[in-house]
């Protein structure tokens, strides 16, 4: 349960004295008696009443929050991006309401709603998809909004994302430079136009850029979770011919797929080449550890806030994208192979 807001008239009543007196203890008037102050003060002290952030927040119409949206508190992915901006929030003497939506969409309705009414500066949304459903409802609510990880097809809300499709197509153009010519992706959902869709396209580019066709039933659809990885992987691995090498849109489905390798007896990299996406640690201590695609979480996280922050002090903001540098960090879970 929330605890209630304390008001004068708490203190007040505590102290079984009038709000009068209480404002004139406040403001050091000579005229109440010291025992009358130490009795007001008692009561401020254990009601732990904070006159001065309340009068400066009623004052200023502000009440120096931050609603930060996430689509999975469970997901390794969002831990970084919620600690740069927290960062920089604290820099700023913000704190952030973090608001964990389980990717529901109700459930979305319902924070932006509480983050209305509990008035807060500015939001922060994650990594979900934008539809028109949910800019409808950024609109309504009539708050400063700054998207991070993810973008507004329609060009409304501002944004902080890596390049989606150079990324994923540098995964796996390594790949083919490697020699493979059989590769698989678990990607993420189909209609997902945040990183699903521009993931499978630079894929997609990569193997005709390298002279490989596509095929259709090499591209499997997960949810960027664990299971989903290794059901998939699971499923690839009943095949007659497998592929030589398999890349995943996100870490943890990178490691469910690894571990299906791994339980079903085959090696990697000798029989099967990895690649993740995200750069969460788990890639990193995972063995053999996975090469990956790292997104630059802390910072996506702190370039959202500080953009944000100039939207609070009336900045003028032009560009409607920041574009941060991934990386591909190569590690052990690929290797070179001979052509046919």
């Amino acid at each position: 349960m929330m605890n209630k807001i304390v008001t004068i008239k708490d203190v007040a009543k505590k102290a079984n004295v009038g709000v009068g007196t209480v404002s004139r203890v406040l403001n050091h008037h000579p005229s109440v008696k010291e025992k009358t102050r130490l009795k007001v003060m008692e009561a401020i002290q254990a009601l732990e009443y904070n006159p001065n952030a309340i009068a400066r927040s009623l004052k200023a119409k502000e009440t120096r929050s931050v609603g930060v949206m996430i689509p999975d508190i469970s997901s390794a992915f969002f831990p970084e991006v919620v600690r740069g901006i927290e960062d920089v929030a604290s820099a700023y003497k913000y704190h952030i309401i973090l608001c964990n939506i389980d990717l529901d969409r109700e459930k979305e309705k319902v924070s932006l709603q509480m983050l209305k009414e509990k008035k807060v500066d500015g939001i922060i949304f994650i990594s979900n998809t934008v539809d028109e459903g949910l800019r409808s409802g950024f609109k309504k609510i009539e708050i400063p909004i700054v998207l991070v990880s993810t973008r507004d097809p329609a060009n409304e809300f501002k944004s902080v994302i890596i390049d989606n499709a150079m990324a994923a197509y540098e995964a796996v153009d390594y790949l083919c430079k490697l020699g493979h010519r059989e590769i698989a992706m678990i990607a993420g959902q189909k209609d997902d136009p945040n990183a699903g869709i521009p993931r499978v396209e630079g894929y997609k580019r990569a193997l005709r850029e390298n002279h490989i066709q596509v095929k259709e039933e090499w591209i499997y659809h997960g949810d960027y979770r664990y299971k989903s990885g290794y059901d998939i992987m699971q499923e690839i691995l009943k095949k007659e011919k497998l592929p030589t090498a398999v890349f995943a849109a996100s870490d943890t489905m990178a490691v469910g797929a690894a571990s299906a390798v791994l339980h079903r007896g085959y090696h990697i990299p000798g029989h099967i080449s990895i690649v993740g996406f995200d750069g969460i640690e788990v890639s990193e201590y995972f063995y053999p550890s996975i090469t990956t695609i790292r997104q630059p979480r802390y910072d996506m996280g702190a370039c959202g806030m500080r953009l944000l922050m100039k939207m609070l002090k009336g900045e003028n903001v032009e560009e409607n994208e920041v574009i941060l540098k991934h990386e591909l960090i190569k590690r052990n879970s690929c290797r070179a192979v001979r052509g046919d």
